[in-house]
This record gives structure tokens, sequence and C-alpha cells, in this order.
């Protein structure tokens, strides 16, 4: 069974693309972006443990 790690990541609106690509060259995968309590956007992401 795959174990995941997870993690939470502002996102700002002029440079959201670079910060998804970056998250996703280090072996993560997006699975939401919800808003965040102040209003700004929060992507949720997850890797299966031990891919670091």
């Amino acid at each position: 069974m795959t174990t995941w790690e997870y993690a939470t990541v502002p996102l700002i609106d002029h440079v959201t693309k670079q910060i998804l690509d970056q998250w996703g060259e280090d072996g993560w995968e997006l699975v939401q972006v919800v808003t965040g309590p102040t209003g700004g956007l929060v992507a949720y992401l997850k890797r299966p443990t031990g891919e670091r």
C-alpha cells in the first residue's frame, strides 16, 4: 500500500505556474487548490513517501 506525504503551499498570483512547476519537479502532485483563510489561494499537494 502506498503511503503519502502532503504539503500545503500558498500561491502568489503572478508566479503560480512557476511555483507549481517547481513542486512538480520535486515529485509533488497537485491535489486541489482552495481559497485560504485570508483569501489567497492555497495548493494541496501529495507524493509517495520516500521520493525526496
